[in-house]
This record gives structure tokens, sequence and C-alpha cells, in this order.
């Protein structure tokens, strides 16, 4: 079958993110003596700009939703607080994160924690 503007060709559209927004991650992010949240706390609204911004870091499934918020859309000084390296090995393979930023820190965590 003919299109009315002629001959219709297969087009391959080349994968390129329209927005990347920066990843977060502050050299100090290995200090264990930085203060790190614990319990049920409450993003902020630059996180959290969608429900629930409230999340129980003793509950696994809210504390991944968590950390996914976070290392996508937190700035410097909210990684530091949310997000606890030791805490973020243990949870790594469960975490949907988009590629850039799934990319971003796993060359942290390779470079800083030798990790395959």
């Amino acid at each position: 079958m003919t299109h009315p503007a002629g001959p219709v060709r297969a087009t391959t559209l080349e994968h390129r993110p329209i927005c990347q927004r920066p990843v977060s991650i502050p050299a100090d992010m290995d200090d264990r003596s930085l203060p790190k949240a614990t319990g049920t706390v409450v993003l902020p609204p630059h996180i959290a700009w969608s429900f629930p911004s409230e999340h129980n870091l003793e509950d696994p499934k809210q504390l991944r939703y968590a950390y996914e918020r976070v290392m996508t859309e937190g700035l410097e000084d909210d990684v530091r607080f949310y997000i606890d390296i030791d805490v973020l090995l243990k949870v790594w393979d469960e975490l949907w994160l988009s590629p850039h930023v799934r990319d971003a820190w796993y060359e942290w965590l390779r470079r800083r924690r030798l990790v395959a």
C-alpha cells in the first residue's frame, strides 16, 4: 500500500535522552561520621514532588523507594543524609534507577568500594 505522500520508509529513531538531571554524589559519601537518616523520614518537596513523601526506612520496600528518589532527585546534602553506602550496597540489585543514575553510582561504587 502506498501512502498519499509517496512510499513510507521505516526509520530508526536514535535513543537520546531529552533531559538528564545531573547525578549528585558527594565526594565525602564514605565519611562514616556524617549523620544518616533513620526511622521514618519525610523527604523534602524537591525530591518528593509527588506522593508519598513519608518513608519508613525500616521497611525494605519503602527504603528502596526512598533511595531511588533521593539518588535520582536529591542534591548533595540530601544524598549525604539519606543514603547510607553500606545499606545501598545491600539493596543495589533491587533498585529501579534510570540508566544514567545507575551508571554514575556504579562508577562511584566501583572506584570507591571496589564493586565488580
